[in-house]
This record gives C-alpha cells, structure tokens and sequence, in this order.
C-alpha cells in the first residue's frame, strides 16, 4: 500500500513557488520567498547546498558567480564569506534554516544539488524538526539514496522524496508497458512522487499515461519549470498532481480561474 505523508496532504493540485518565484524577484532569496508567501503559495521550492563549514543555504548553483556580486565554490567558502554575497547585488543568500524559520506552516521542496549537503542537511532537518514538511529530491540517484541511508540516523519518521533520474526513466519506460519492479521498490523506501520536466523540447515528457502509471503505483507527478499558461492548462487537463512555476501570478490565475486555489487572496 502507498504511504501517506503530511507533505503531500493537500488538497491540489499544489502550486510550487519554483525557486521561490524567480521572475518576480531575485531567486532562491528571503524577498522571493515571502512575495510567494503574500501570493497565497504554501509550498516552496529550492536547492540545498553547504559552505565549507556546513552552513545549508537556500542556492541553486555551486558557485556564486551567476547571480551574485561575488565569486567561489560554496563547498570550499566559509559561511562568514558566502554571507557577504548579494543576490542581484541585494539579497543576501539565505540559509536554510531560516527559510523553514521564517515560514512554518510552509510545506519546502528540497532540491540536493551536491554531495557535500546531504549530511549538513539532515542535521538542519533534524535541528528545526522540519521532516513533515520537506520533501526531498535530486537530479542524482546516489545523492537521493545516500541520503535516505541517512534519515534513521535522524528521524524515525516517514520523509517525503523524489524519485531520481533512474526512477523517473523506469516510470517513462513503464508508461510505454515496461516492468513496474523497481518503481514498486522504491515506493516502499519513502519514495512518493515523480518531479519532471513537463516536456523535452517540442515533445511532452508528461503524457496522460505516464500520470495513471504513477498514480497506479501511489506516485503523484509534479511538473517543472512551467512558465506558460496554456501549459499550465495542459497538464491540469491531464490530471497533474503539482507545478512548480516562476510566473507565480500567472499559475494562481490559471488555478484560480478552475476553482483550484486553495487560499481566498485577492488576484491582481
């Protein structure tokens, strides 16, 4: 039987502020986040990365010199440094613990960007007793099992994960009538949802079977980065379980116009 998890317990489809909403303010920042917040979103979404000396910062990538004033590996600059850096040359990086901090009744998607965060982050985890309302995911199979080789060490409870690529390509294959073993092993481990691209290039990655192939294995699908409305409409029309979005205004209209955004917040 597919397990429950309190991450998931929402009525949704669940709207994801995709990197806390990049296209309304500087991405992965406390100014995102908390537009995201006043937009009516419960769930966020980020990356997971650890300086030198184990401080997790909400970041995407793993230096700084794309979207700050300064330059350097996270992994190898103490906190003290990486603090100093400027989102957009005005935000500063956040830590992570601040952004569960900050927002305790928001439910945090938890992309792990490198090996070095995964210890750092299950300690974060554990200090804030944030596993309730995480959910766990990775463009890299071993980071994602590294990881849940870790959370007895830290909790007794159920966490919420992501398939990893390997996962997500057996479920595609399954789609098209491939074998189900494996995703049904996972399912069992804490596994819980299938994040994917909602296409690859012109073509749809998210089909209509490759959703009832995840829902007969209790898996929801949640779909990434989806920028444009008719997509949007697309796969609410196909039964999506979530998307995660940048145009934050424009998903809350698209969900809002089917009677499917959950909090009574103005529109603009």
């Amino acid at each position: 039987m597919p397990r429950s998890y309190e991450f998931l317990d929402h009525p949704g489809p669940l709207a994801f502020a995709h990197r806390g909403g990049a296209s309304g303010r500087p991405e992965n920042s406390m100014a995102a986040f908390q537009r995201a917040i006043d937009l009516g979103y419960r769930y966020l979404e980020t990356d997971a990365h650890a300086t030198a000396d184990g401080v997790v910062v909400a970041f995407h990538d793993r230096t700084l010199d794309r979207v700050t004033d300064r330059d350097g590996v996270i992994s190898r600059l103490p906190w003290t440094e990486v603090a100093k850096a400027r989102i957009a040359g005005t935000e500063p990086v956040p830590r992570l613990e601040d952004v569960l901090g900050s927002w305790p009744d928001a439910r945090v998607n938890i992309d792990l960007k490198d090996a070095p965060v995964i210890g750092p982050l299950a300690e974060t985890l554990h200090r804030t007793r944030a596993w309730n309302r995480v959910c766990i995911t990775s463009f890299s199979t071993r980071r994602l099992a590294q990881m849940r080789a870790r959370l007895p060490l830290y909790t007794d409870q159920d966490v919420c994960m992501a398939l990893g690529p390997r996962g997500v390509m057996a479920l595609r294959a399954k789609s098209y009538g491939g074998p189900t073993g494996k995703l049904v092993r996972l399912a069992a481990t804490g596994v819980a949802c299938a994040q994917v691209p909602y296409g690859l290039g012109p073509l749809p990655f998210v089909t209509e079977a490759f959703i009832v192939k995840a829902h007969e294995l209790g898996l929801q699908v949640h779909a990434w980065t989806v920028n444009e409305a008719p997509v949007m409409e697309r796969l609410l029309d196909l039964g999506i379980d979530g998307i995660m979005s940048d145009e934050l205004v424009t998903l809350r209209h698209v969900m809002a116009a089917r009677g499917l955004w959950p909090r009574p917040t103005p529109l603009p």
